[in-house]
């Protein structure tokens, strides 16, 4: 984090500027969705087990000093996904069908080409060293992985146990229509998820961010203990 930040010359300074153009539409932009479908899009795996379920869990196992170094963290974090995203772009490519793909195995893919004078050529004429190849294969496959279990398995668990001890509906029940809808909007491509993306995460944030408001309103007379605290146990 602080390496990308340094060299990025503190790149959390434009934030402002960067979400006023994830909230901006640009109908000339090369890419396959919008600017707000992106941002729902990554949005969408945030708001769920890592910010509820992980920071309860983070906080049960260090304590309240945890959120002060969370807060740290999330600040310089912001250079770290900035670079990520740079380098995903920068290196995305079109598949027969015109569509865009990127990601992490594309940049190990690409960014390590070489052309014949052993200079860096991200084009497909260049060579791509075999632990470059190996990087890319190897990203994919833990990231399936990291996607069946905790991009998935645990969310649809925790969706399963909140239905189930709510309404009389048996588990596989639920699994079986969570496995239906998710295969709608998977199967309908990029575009697809965007679009429900976009329409959900709105929703999903406010919800959130109510949520936090109303219980911060009720406990009211302890935010500033709770403060006091967090600092406290940070550097104990």
């Amino acid at each position: 984090h602080l390496f990308f930040t340094f060299k990025t010359g503190f790149i959390q300074r434009k934030l402002p500027q960067a979400i006023k153009l994830s909230l901006s539409s640009d109908p000339e932009g090369k890419g396959d969705i919008s600017h707000f479908g992106a941002l729902a899009t990554a949005l969408a795996a945030t708001i769920g087990t890592g910010s509820i379920v992980g920071v309860a869990t983070a906080i049960l196992a260090g304590g309240p000093g945890a959120v002060f170094w969370m807060w740290i963290t999330g600040v310089f974090g912001i250079a770290t996904k900035y670079a990520e995203v740079y380098a995903a772009v920068k290196y995305r490519v079109r598949d027969h069908n015109g569509a865009m793909l990127g990601g992490a195995m594309y940049i190990w893919e690409r960014a390590f080409r070489r052309n014949a004078e052993g200079k860096r050529d991200p084009s497909p004429g260049g060579h791509t060293p075999w632990w470059a190849k190996l990087g890319a294969v190897a990203f994919a496959a833990f990231a399936a992985i990291a996607a069946i279990g905790t991009g998935s398995a645990v969310q649809a668990s925790a969706m399963s146990g909140i239905i189930t001890s709510n309404v009389d509906v048996p588990a596989w029940v639920v699994g079986v229509v969570i496995v239906v809808l998710v295969s709608v909007v998977i199967f309908g491509g990029v575009q697809s998820i965007s679009k429900v993306c976009e329409r959900l995460v709105p929703i999903m944030a406010v919800a959130y961010a109510g949520g936090c408001l109303v219980i911060l309103a009720f406990n009211w007379a302890l935010i500033g203990d709770a403060l006091g605290l967090i600092l406290e146990c940070a550097f104990t």
